[in-house]
């Protein structure tokens, strides 16, 4: 199935934006990369009117649903301009280091002074404080300090970089969402904003709470590798089949441990009783190997699509446009910057999760003056 049939079938109903959740929210983003323009694309998607202000030459992914105001800050006039803007935004997202705000003249306590029901998001990778503060660092290095990267990977070989989705994302884009709802939420009861301190380090943590506590309750007391849910377990690993692509096994519970057996014709050389015995998870997982690279991807999803087994093919993006699934929920939707045949530019991931009544939007983004947003926001807003 081409590429452009899937575009033809992912249809998607524009929603009234009256109906949008955060519909009235204005969110200033100053401007940055990787979570901090995600974080933005979260809250446009789901109705805040974001306006990024913008470098100068700057390039930005994540655009989708914004408004982009280039801004040079070392120009008294386009400063002063924005803290205007700042004093009627409802939400400040500061991607920037600790101290870096204060030295443009917009760090919290000036702009809460003059906007006290301003919920002021500070997203960084170490947090406010602490002597790795001021340092640069990456998504791999906040993962690693947490002690949540240890976890990752299989017994013999170094923990592997889980992408950037880990703390840039997890950690950071999405704790710091919750942190605003929190905060807008509870300013309905009190009137007042306040400040987010949110650090990826923080959140990979606290992501990390049930393996954590796995520690002492056995989940997680193995080395790495050795656990039942870090590749272990040879009923919760990943497969090579005959065409070189993959599957997914994940069957934890006996009853789909007996479905997946069962399915790849191995009640004869597997006990069921035996799938918590550690000492034969090595032969198992041979047996399994075997099995698996028998058949092709295709031939095993033939064979377990339906059943309880907890098995699911790894798809590349490519297949994911064109998968029965994917298509019924329309999981991709149109880019409205892009239509070009190019699956990557064309498309996009349906925003999560789905609201029945107040529905998210892809909405494409748009340039915009700065005297044209200033001129919005006067004489009633400013």
């Amino acid at each position: 199935m081409t590429i452009s049939s899937a575009l033809n079938r992912q249809g998607y109903v524009h929603p009234r934006k009256k109906l949008m959740a955060l519909k009235g929210t204005t969110v200033l983003e100053f401007g940055g990369i990787g979570p901090g323009p995600f974080l933005g694309m979260m809250l446009a998607d789901f109705g805040a009117d974001v306006i990024v202000i913008d470098k100068p030459n700057s390039i930005t992914l994540t655009k989708r649903g914004k408004r982009f105001v280039k801004v040079d800050l070392k120009k008294p006039s386009d400063k002063e301009a924005v803290r205007l803007l700042c004093t009627k935004a409802d939400v400040i997202i500061d991607p920037y280091r600790p101290g870096v705000m204060e030295k443009l003249g917009f760090g919290p306590d000036v702009l809460l002074e003059t906007n006290p029901r301003l919920v002021y998001a500070r997203l960084t990778g170490w947090g406010q404080d602490g002597p790795y503060s001021s340092m640069a660092g990456h998504d791999l290095n906040y993962a690693a300090l947490s002690g949540t990267l240890n976890q990752l990977g299989r017994g013999d070989a170094p923990p592997f970089p889980p992408l950037n989705l880990l703390a840039d994302f997890s950690g950071g884009s999405l704790m710091c969402a919750w942190g605003i709802l929190l905060a807008l939420y509870e300013r309905e009861k009190s009137g007042l904003g306040q400040v987010i301190d949110c650090a990826m380090v923080d959140g990979v943590l606290y992501l990390s709470t049930f393996v954590w506590d796995g520690k002492q309750n056995g989940l997680f007391s193995r080395p790495r590798g050795q656990n039942l849910l870090d590749s272990g377990a040879p009923f919760y690993d990943v497969y090579t089949t005959k065409d070189g692509k993959y599957l997914s096994v994940g069957a934890i519970e006996p009853q789909f441990y007996a479905i997946l057996l069962e399915k790849l014709e191995l009640r004869s050389k597997v006990k069921a009783s035996e799938q918590h015995n550690v000492k034969k998870w090595g032969e198992i997982r041979q047996l399994f190997s075997d099995k698996i690279a028998s058949k092709t991807q295709s031939e095993w999803c033939t064979i377990f699509d339906g059943t309880d087994a907890c098995v699911a093919p790894v798809l590349d993006y490519e297949d994911l446009a064109n998968h029965p699934h994917t298509v019924q929920r329309q999981m991709l939707v149109r880019n409205p910057s892009n239509s070009s045949g190019n699956l990557f530019a064309s498309m996009t991931p349906r925003p999560a999760p789905r609201l029945s009544r107040t529905p998210a939007h892809v909405g494409d983004h748009k340039v915009v003056e700065l005297h044209q947003l200033l001129q919005e926001f006067q004489p009633a807003k400013l």
